[in-house]
C-alpha cells in the first residue's frame, strides 16, 4: 500500500492543525504539506491523543515522514508519533496548476472597434492561476474589503488574444467568452472526445470567501488546513460590480507588464492569437436597460421593433456576436419592419448568429445581407419551421443564471391546454429557467450554505436571485413577465412558466380559469395542482359534465385506494379520441389524460355507455373545463434493463452470467444490424426509431443494404452507438422477453390478487397480438427497494381480451393475512412498486425466466410522510419560496448515486442497511413535490468513493467486482463507426437507376429547397446542440446541449423534426405545379431532381454557404410519406375513415384497421378497379402484393384516396354474383327469398341495391 497520504497519531490533545503542519515541513520542506484533518480522541482526558490525517505534494513526501516515524525520530514534544498510509487522500484530485500571476489589472467590457476595449469595470491587485491544460482560469481579487474569485472554465472561452503594442511597458491577454456553434463529432470508446457544441454559456462563476469561524470540527480552521482552496471556502454569489459589469461583458482583459512570462498558451488553446500592434481601452458605459437581469437591451421609443425581433437581438448580443455598446439608431431602425420586410430581418439576424467572431459594425452587415436577399430569383422564407400540427406551438425561453440571463426561440413544445386556450397570446407566455453559468443544475449549496456552526444553513445571494425572479418578474421591451405556474416536470428542472400581463389578462386570471384551488391549504399540492394544466398533451374532444359517470373507488376494506388514479372510457368514445390523436392502426385500450380537475388513466370498458367514467381519487381539483386532452397512451413499447433494476434483480438472487448474456445477446443484435438487411429490419421494428422507422424498413425491403445506402447506413449506424452508449452508461439491456406497460386495473374482478393479465402486440401497428402466461417480473422505475420487484403470475381472461399493451392488475385482494405473528394488510401490487398508482406509471413487465429471481421480499410501506396544512388560502407568494426551496432541498439526484455505490460495495447489496435506509429517504424525496417534506441524508451515508463506472472523473474511484462493473468494462470493448457523406461516398454510391426522364427541368428548384431545408434543419441541430444529421432524423440524440435533456426534450425534438419534414412535403407537391400539373411521372421527375442535387458528387458541400461547420446532409429526398385518405365501408354498421401515412397502408394494417369494427382476416376487403364494369371490376384485397397494386392503381388516376369495402366471411363474394353459368338445384318453396342485387356507388364502393 502507497500514496500520498498517511495517517499521524500521538499528538497532544491540545495542538492545532498550524502545529502538524510546522512540524510536517521541517521533514518535506515548506509548501509539501497539501492538506491536514486533525482529529480529537473520542474520549478526551490527560492523556488522551489526537491525530491527523495529511497529504503530501507527492508519494515520496508521505514515504519521509513514514520512515521518520518508523526510525522514532518523529516527535511533538516529548510524544513519540506512529504513521501508517491512510485509506483515501483528503482532496482525492488536488487542482494542478500550470502557471500563476499576481498584481495584474483585469478589465471588464465589450469591443467596440477592433482593438478598442470599451471598459466597463477594472479590478486591481488580481492574482491569476491557470488550471492545468487551461481547463480553468481563477481570478481572485478584493472589492469593497471582501475577497472574491472568478472561476472561468475552457469551454467558457472562445477566444484568447495577446496585443503587444510597440513602444510601451504593458500587453493586453484578452479572453474573449463566447457562445459559438460547432460540431466535431469525435466518438472514442463510447466516450466524446473534445467536443465542441452550442449553448456553452460564457460567464465566469462568482464565489465570496466565507469568514471562517471556530465551531464545528470538520470546517474550524484549528484543525483543518488545505494548502489550495477548498469548496467550503467559498459561497457563490451573484454579480458584485457596479451595473453588474461582468454579466455586461464578454472580454476579460488581463493588463500585464510587457515583460510578464506567460505559457505556451497555443499549447493547450487552439484559438490563440499573437498580435504586436496597437490596443486601445475606452471608459465605457451601461448599455443594459436594467441591472438585475443583464445584458438585455431594447430600442428607442421611436423606432419600432417587433418583440420576435427584440428578442433574437437580445440572443445576438448575449452570446458576444453582437456588442450591446455598438447597437445605435442606424441599427435599430434597419431592424424595423418599416424598413425591412419581417422575414428578410429573421433571416439575416438567423444567419448572423453563425458569424466566427463579433459583428462590429451591424448596421453594414445588414444592409449588405438586404441587398443579397432582394436579389433573389425566389421569395425568402422564414428560418422558423412552419407548424401545421395544432399540437405544437412557437414558445420564447430565457435561462438565467448568477451573472447573466440568456434568450433562446421561439423553441417548438408539444402545446398544453393553457396555451391551447390562450393561443391569441402566445407571445405573452415564456418559459424560464434557474442554470448556473456552464448549463448544469444549480446544486443545493449555491442557494443554501450548510457550513455555518452548528450546521445552520444560510441562504445565498443566488437564493435571493431565484426568489426575486419569481416574485418580480422580468421585463424585455416593453412587456413584463410575471410569474405563472409550474409542471412537475418543469419543477425538477427548475424551470416555470411566466406571463405578460396586457388590459383583460393577467397571470392571475388564467390561474383562475385553470380551476378553482381554493380548498387546497398545503403549498406543495396547490402549486402541483397549478401545473396540472401545463402537462404537455394532445387536444381532443369536449365531454358534457352529464356524459361523464362518477364511479366509486375501490379500497376492499383497506387504506390503499386500489383504483387510485383510473376510470373508464366506452370503447365508441375511445374510437372517437383515437381519431383525434391520428392513430391509424389502432384504438389503444388505455389513455393517460386530463379532464377538467380530474388527472389520471381511462382505460376501455366494452360494457359501458358512458363516454367516462371517473373516480374521486382521479379529482384534483374543481374546474368547468369539459375538454379531454391525452397526454400518452398504451402501445408497443420496448423494454430494457437498467442498471437499479439489475441491482435489484442481483439482489434477489438473478447470477450475473445472466446479465452478462443478456448484453452480449444485445451487442450481438446491434452487431447484425448494421450489415444484415434482415437483421436490421427485425431491430427497428422491435426498437423503433421514430418518424422513420418505415422509410428505412421500406428501402431495406426495396433491396438496399444497410452497409452500403448512405443514408440507411448513417441512420443504423447511429441507431446502433446510441444503444451502445445506453449499455455504457446506464445498462440498458433490450429485453425481448418483455415491455415497457402502462398500468391498469381489472374492472371485470376476474383476476385475483397476485395474478395479471399482459396482452401484448407484436409490433408497433398493433400486430400479431398474444397473450402471456405464467411468471412474470413487474416494477416502475426508479426502483431501489428489493421490495420494489414484484413477482406475479399473468393469467388467461377472456373478458379482458381488449386490454393489449397494457398490464392489468387485480381489484381484488385478500384485506388481512397472519403471518408471523402480525396482522399483514396486502398492498395493491401497482404501490408495491416503488409506491406507484395508476394514473400513467409506466411499469416494466418481463416474462424471461432468466430474470425471475428466486424469491420475493416484503414491499416498503410508501405511506407518504405528513403535510402542513396552512391556516389560510395558499398565496402565489409562498408557491415562489416553495420553488426556490425545492431548489435548496432537491436531492434525488444524490440519493440515487449513494444507493448504487452502497449497493455495489456492500455485501448484502440492496438489502444492506445503509441501501435501506436510503430507499426509505428517495421515497420520501420522489414525495416531496407533493408533500414539500424533504429528505435529510445523514453524513454516514455521503460517498467518498465512486465505482469505475460512474465516471466521476474528479472524485476518488475504485474498481467494482459487482455485475454493473463487469458489464461496464465488457462494454467498453465496443467502439462504435459512425462513417459520413464525404465526396468518395457519393462518388460511390450515386444510383443512376433513380434518375428519370424530365429531372432536369426541376434541377433549379430543387437546389433551391435544398438550400432552404438544410438551413433549417442546420439551425435545429445546432439550437439543441445536436452533432449529426442521422442522429436528429433518427431520435437516436448521442449528445445534446447541457441545457436540454434527452429525456424532456425527446419530444419536442421528433415533432420538430417531423414538421419539417411535412413542411419539405409541402414544397415536393407546390414545385413545378404551374408548369407541368401533378400526374405520376412529374411527381417521379421531381423526386428525381431531389434525389439528384443531394446524392450527386457534383453538389456535394455546395449548400450551407456561410455555414462551414455544417456537413453535407442527406435526408432531404428522404421525406416522410404522403398522407392518404382511407375509407372502410361496412354493410352493418358506419364507415371507417383514417388518415395514413403511404408506407403505413399494409395489408396487415388494414386488417389491423377492419378488426376495431369487430372484423377478422377471415373476412374480405374489395376495392374498385374498373367502376364500369359492375362487380366484375371488384378486386380482392389478399396480401400486400394486392394492395401494392391497387395503391399504384389508385396515384395513376392521382388521388390519394382509398375506398374499400368489407363483407363477411358467410356473405357472398363478389366473384360469386357474377357467376356465367345456370345450375340446377331443388330448394323448399318456404326457403325460397328475395335475392340480394349488389350494385357499386360513384365512389367504387359495393352496396346491395333496394329492393324494387
Amino acid at each position: 500500500m502507497g500514496g500520498k497520504t498517511i495517517q499521524v497519531s500521538g499528538f497532544p490533545s491540545t495542538v492545532n492543525a498550524d502545529h502538524v503542519k510546522d512540524l510536517l515541513e521541517k521533514i518535506v520542506g515548506t509548501g509539501n504539506v497539501f492538506a491536514i484533518k486533525l482529529r480529537p480522541p473520542k474520549n478526551i482526558s490527560a492523556n488522551s491523543k489526537s491525530f491527523a490525517i495529511v497529504q503530501f505534494q507527492s508519494e515520496a513526501h508521505a514515504s519521509l515522514v513514514l520512515n521518520a516515524a518508523r526510525r522514532n525520530a518523529l516527535r511533538s514534544g516529548s510524544n513519540h508519533l506512529k504513521a501508517r498510509y491512510a485509506e483515501r487522500d483528503i482532496v482525492p484530485r488536488p487542482r494542478t496548476t500550470i502557471f500563476n500571476l499576481q498584481d495584474a489589472t483585469l478589465h471588464f467590457g465589450c469591443l467596440l472597434r477592433e482593438k478598442v476595449l470599451s471598459v466597463l469595470w477594472s479590478g486591481t491587485n488580481v492574482s491569476v492561476e491557470f488550471g492545468f491544460a487551461m481547463k480553468r482560469i481563477d481570478f481572485c481579487l478584493i472589492y469593497n474589503s471582501k475577497k472574491y474569485k472568478l472561476e472561468l472554465s475552457y469551454e467558457s472561452i472562445w477566444e484568447i488574444q495577446l496585443h503587444r503594442p510597440p513602444g510601451l511597458q504593458k500587453k493586453f491577454l484578452l479572453i474573449q467568452l463566447f457562445l459559438f456553434i460547432e460540431s466535431s463529432e469525435i466518438f472514442v470508446n463510447l466516450s466524446w472526445r473534445n467536443v465542441s457544441v452550442s449553448q456553452v454559456q460564457a460567464a465566469p462563476k462568482i464565489y465570496e470567501q466565507n469568514i471562517r469561524r471556530s465551531g464545528s470540527m470538520y470546517d474550524d480552521p484549528l484543525f483543518n488546513y488545505s494548502r489550495d482552496d477548498t469548496d467550503d471556502q467559498w459561497t457563490r454569489t451573484t454579480d458584485f460590480t457596479p451595473s453588474a459589469s461582468i454579466g455586461q461583458s464578454y472580454i476579460l482583459c488581463l493588463e500585464l507588464p510587457h515583460i510578464c512570462y506567460l505559457p505556451n498558451i497555443r499549447e493547450y488553446f487552439v484559438y490563440y492569437e499573437v498580435h504586436d500592434d496597437v490596443f486601445h481601452l475606452q471608459r465605457g458605459h451601461s448599455y443594459s436597460s436594467n441591472t438585475c437581469f443583464v445584458p438585455v437591451v431594447k430600442s428607442h421609443h421611436f423606432t419600432d421593433v417587433p418583440y420576435e425581433i427584440l428578442f433574437k437581438i437580445n440572443h445576438l448580443v448575449q452570446n458576444g456576436t453582437l456588442s450591446g455598446p455598438t447597437l445605435d439608431d442606424n441599427f435599430y431602425r434597419l431592424v424595423s419592419p418599416g424598413y425591412e420586410c419581417i422575414d428578410h430581418i429573421k433571416r439575416a439576424l438567423e444567419k448572423m448568429s453563425y458569424l466566427k467572431k463579433t459583428c462590429l459594425n451591424p448596421t453594414k452587415w445588414l444592409s449588405e445581407q438586404y441587398k443579397k436577399n432582394r436579389r433573389s430569383r425566389y421569395m425568402l422564407k422564414s428560418p422558423n419551421i412552419t407548424l401545421d400540427d395544432d399540437g405544437l406551438v412557437y414558445v420564447y425561453r430565457v435561462q438565467i443564471t448568477p451573472a447573466k440571463v440568456y434568450f433562446y426561440g421561439p423553441e417548438i413544445n408539444v402545446s398544453n391546454r393553457v396555451v391551447r386556450h390562450y393561443a391569441a397570446d402566445l407571445d405573452n407566455f415564456l418559459r424560464i429557467s434557474f442554470v448556473d453559468e456552464d448549463c448544469e443544475k444549480l446544486r443545493s449549496t449555491d442557494l443554501s450554505q450548510r457550513s455555518a456552526p452548528g450546521n445552520n444553513t444560510r441562504r445565498t445571494a443566488l437564493y435571493n436571485r431565484v426568489l426575486s425572479v419569481l416574485s418580480n418578474g422580468i421585463t424585455i421591451g416593453d412587456k413584463h413577465f410575471d410569474f405563472l405556474a409550474f409542471s412537475s416536470s418543469q419543477l425538477r428542472d427548475n424551470s416555470a412558466w411566466m406571463f405578460a400581463s396586457r388590459t383583460g389578462l393577467s397571470a392571475s386570471d388564467i390561474r383562475e380559469w385553470m380551476g378553482d384551488f381554493r380548498n387546497i391549504r398545503n403549498v406543495a399540492k396547490y402549486a402541483a395542482r397549478l401545473g396540472q394544466s401545463f402537462s404537455s398533451s394532445t387536444e381532443t374532444l369536449k365531454v358534457h359534465k352529464y356524459e361523464v359517470k362518477e364511479a366509486p373507488d375501490v379500497t376492499n376494506g383497506t387504506k390503499y385506494v386500489f383504483s387510485d388514479g383510473i376510470g373508464t372510457i366506452s370503447a365508441d368514445f375511445a374510437d372517437e379520441v383515437s381519431k383525434k390523436c391520428n392513430l391509424t392502426c389502432f384504438t389503444p385500450s388505455a389513455f393517460q389524460i386530463r379532464y377538467g380537475g380530474y388527472k389520471g388513466v381511462v382505460a376501455i370498458d366494452p360494457t359501458s355507455r358512458w363516454k367516462l367514467s371517473l373516480r374521486k381519487s382521479m379529482s384534483k381539483f374543481q374546474s368547468e373545463n369539459i375538454t379531454l386532452d391525452v397526454l400518452a397512451y398504451s402501445k408497443y413499447q420496448p423494454c430494457f434493463l437498467n442498471r437499479q433494476l439489475i441491482t435489484l434483480l442481483s439482489t434477489l438472487g438473478v447470477r450475473d452470467s445472466i446479465f452478462e448474456l443478456k448484453q452480449q445477446e444485445a451487442v450481438k443484435q446491434l452487431n447484425r444490424m448494421v450489415a444484415e438487411p434482415q437483421a436490421a429490419i427485425d431491430a427497428i421494428e422491435l426498437m423503433p426509431m421514430g418518424e422513420v422507422t418505415n422509410v428505412v424498413k421500406e428501402l431495406l425491403l426495396c433491396g438496399y443494404q444497410p452497409d452500403l445506402e448512405p443514408y440507411v447506413s448513417m441512420l443504423l449506424q447511429t441507431f446502433r452507438a446510441s444503444k451502445l452508449l445506453e449499455l455504457k452508461t446506464r445498462s440498458r439491456i433490450f429485453v425481448p422477453k418483455g415491455r415497457a406497460m402502462m398500468g391498469c386495473l381489472d374492472e371485470t374482478r376476474t383476476l385475483e390478487y397476485g395474478q395479471v393479465f399482459i396482452q401484448v402486440s407484436n409490433s408497433a401497428d398493433n400486430r400479431g397480438k398474444s397473450i402471456v402466461t405464467g411468471k412474470v417480473v413487474v416494477a416502475k422505475n426508479p426502483c431501489i427497494h428489493p421490495g420494489d420487484i414484484r413477482i406475479l403470475q399473468a393469467v388467461q381472461s377472456p373478458l379482458l381480451g381488449h386490454m393489449v399493451n397494457c398490464v392489468v392488475f387485480p381489484q381484488l385482494g385478500p384485506r388481512q393475512v397472519f403471518s408471523n405473528a402480525f396482522f399483514y394488510v396486502f398492498q395493491p401490487h401497482p404501490n408495491e412498486c416503488s409506491g406507484s398508482d395508476l394514473d400513467g406509471d409506466i411499469y416494466f413487465v418481463s416474462w424471461d425466466p432468466d430474470l425471475i429471481p428466486t424469491r420475493m421480499v416484503a414491499p416498503m410501506d410508501y405511506t407518504p410522510a405528513p403535510t402542513e396544512t396552512l391556516d389560510h388560502d395558499v398565496m402565489i407568494e409562498e408557491v415562489h419560496e416553495y420553488f426556490t426551496n425545492y431548489i435548496v432541498n432537491e436531492s434525488l439526484g444524490i440519493i440515487a448515486n449513494a444507493h448504487v455505490v452502497f449497493a455495489d460495495r456492500e455485501i448484502l447489496k440492496a438489502e444492506s442497511t445503509p441501501c435501506i435506509k436510503l430507499a426509505e429517504l428517495f421515497s420520501i424525496a420522489v414525495d416531496y413535490p407533493k408533500t414539500g417534506v424533504p429528505a435529510q441524508i445523514p453524513p454516514e451515508l455521503h460517498v467518498k468513493e465512486y465505482p469505475d463506472f460512474m465516471e466521476k472523473l474528479d472524485r476518488a474511484t475504485y474498481v467494482s467486482k459487482g455485475v454493473i462493473g463487469k458489464l461496464y468494462r465488457e462494454i467498453k470493448k465496443q467502439n462504435p463507426h459512425i462513417g459520413h457523406f464525404t465526396k468518395d461516398v457519393a462518388r460511390r454510391s450515386y444510383d443512376t437507376d433513380l434518375i428519370v426522364d424530365g429531372y432536369q427541368d426541376y434541377i433549379t428548384e430543387a437546389v433551391w429547397f435544398k438550400e432552404q431545408y438544410d438551413f433549417k434543419l442546420g439551425n435545429l441541430m445546432e439550437h439543441y446542440g445536436i452533432n449529426s444529421e442521422a442522429e436528429i432524423i433518427s431520435g437516436c440524440i448521442l449528445k445534446i446541449a447541457n441545457n436540454f435533456t434527452k429525456k424532456n426534450d425527446a419530444d419536442a425534438i421528433r415533432l420538430a423534426v417531423k414538421s419539417l419534414r411535412k413542411e419539405a412535403r409541402s414544397w415536393f407537391c407546390e414545385m413545378g405545379s404551374d408548369e407541368s400539373g401533378g400526374g405520376h411521372e412529374a411527381s417521379d421527375a421531381k423526386a428525381s431532381a431531389w434525389y439528384h442535387v443531394t446524392y450527386h458528387p457534383e453538389y456535394w458541400g455546395c449548400y450551407n454557404e456561410g455555414y462551414d461547420h455544417r456537413p453535407h446532409f442527406i435526408s432531404f429526398p428522404c421525406l416522410d410519406d404522403e398522407e392518404w385518405e382511407v375509407r372502410f365501408h361496412f354493410l352493418d354498421r358506419d364507415n371507417l375513415e383514417r388518415t395514413i401515412c403511404l408506407s403505413d397502408i399494409t395489408f396487415w394494417n388494414l386488417i389491423a384497421l377492419i378488426e376495431v369494427e369487430g372484423y377478422s382476416s377471415r373476412d374480405f376487403m374489395y376495392y374498385v378497379r374498373d367502376p364500369g364494369a359492375a362487380v366484375s371490376g371488384m378486386e380482392e384485397l389478399t396480401d400486400d402484393d394486392k394492395v401494392e397494386e391497387m395503391l399504384d392503381h389508385i396515384a395513376s388516376k392521382g388521388k390519394n384516396v382509398v375506398n374499400i369495402t368489407v363483407m363477411r366471411s358467410d356473405a357472398p363474394r363478389p366473384v360469386d354474383l357474377n357467376i356465367g353459368h345456370a345450375y340446377e338445384e331443388q330448394v323448399p318453396l318456404s326457403e325460397i327469398r328475395v335475392p340480394v342485387v349488389y350494385e357499386v356507388d360513384n365512389s367504387g364502393v359495393l352496396f346491395p341495391s333496394p329492393v324494387k
